[in-house]
């Protein structure tokens, strides 16, 4: 099922960040809030618990996410749409928060517009990326084996948001106001180290397609060569997400 194999993949370290997003964004009880990219829906759950189900909102351009993300979190409004199209009237929301999704937008800046047309006046908008460019990504130790055979691999360091400061630039860009910027770090421990290598293998996100293209034999050698470099278990992946908020 593809939301376990996102689960086992990238939600062992966004449901930690989750709770960071939505205190760094300011929800609370009483507003209305919306989910853009929401995956399974790791941030959803954590918005649900905080502001109660009807007042939450989600969408996602997955249909598998949808689903999981509707029988994960029931009474929250889970529909199928990308960031540069949101089916919600100007001005709904109080808070709109994209949580590790601006890097993946086909347009950036048209889906943070976008974000910006559906939430209030004074609302927030909120979102944060890995720090893909630079040593701190989750997915650092992977590329950085990646790039030992193949050093054009595409290890998603060219990505909208994975630099510090592109977020407020990017906020900027759409008029945005009161723009703030921070860092969230989340720290995983992993038992072993097929705990953290088994979820590559399943070929979800861009880490897992490039695993996928390889043959047998360097699939094999990828692995030895991360299996090198974790000589202890268990061990600790600490990631840095830039994070960036603004007023509409």
């Amino acid at each position: 099922m593809a939301a376990d194999a996102y689960d086992r993949y990238m939600g062992r370290y966004s449901h930690h960040l989750s709770p960071q997003l939505a205190d760094f964004a300011g929800v609370r009880p009483g507003q209305r809030v919306l989910d853009v990219g929401s995956g399974p829906g790791a941030l959803t759950g954590e918005l649900v618990a905080r502001v109660g189900a009807t007042s939450v909102a989600a969408v996602d351009p997955s249909e598998p996410f949808v689903a999981a993300a509707r029988e994960r979190n029931p009474g929250v409004d889970v529909r199928k749409a990308s960031a540069d199209e949101l089916p919600f009237p100007a001005s709904t929301f109080d808070v709109v928060l994209a949580q590790l999704v601006v890097h993946f937008m086909p347009d950036p800046k048209a889906g943070l517009a976008e974000m910006a047309r559906v939430t209030r006046n004074d609302g927030v908008v909120a979102a944060c990326v890995w720090d893909h460019a630079g040593v701190h990504g989750p997915l650092n130790l992977f590329w950085r084996a990646a790039r030992a055979f193949d050093p054009d691999v595409d290890d998603e360091s060219h990505l909208p948001g994975v630099r510090e400061g592109d977020l407020p630039r990017l906020f900027e860009s759409v008029g945005l106001r009161q723009i703030e910027a921070t860092v969230l770090w989340v720290t995983v421990e992993h038992a072993t180290f097929d705990d953290w290598w088994e979820p590559f293998t399943t070929g979800v996100g861009p880490a897992g397609s490039y695993f996928r293209s390889l043959s047998a034999d360097r699939q094999a050698a990828l692995r030895a060569e991360c299996r090198a470099t974790i000589t202890t278990t268990p061990f600790v992946v600490t990631a840095r997400a830039w994070a960036a908020r603004g007023d509409v």
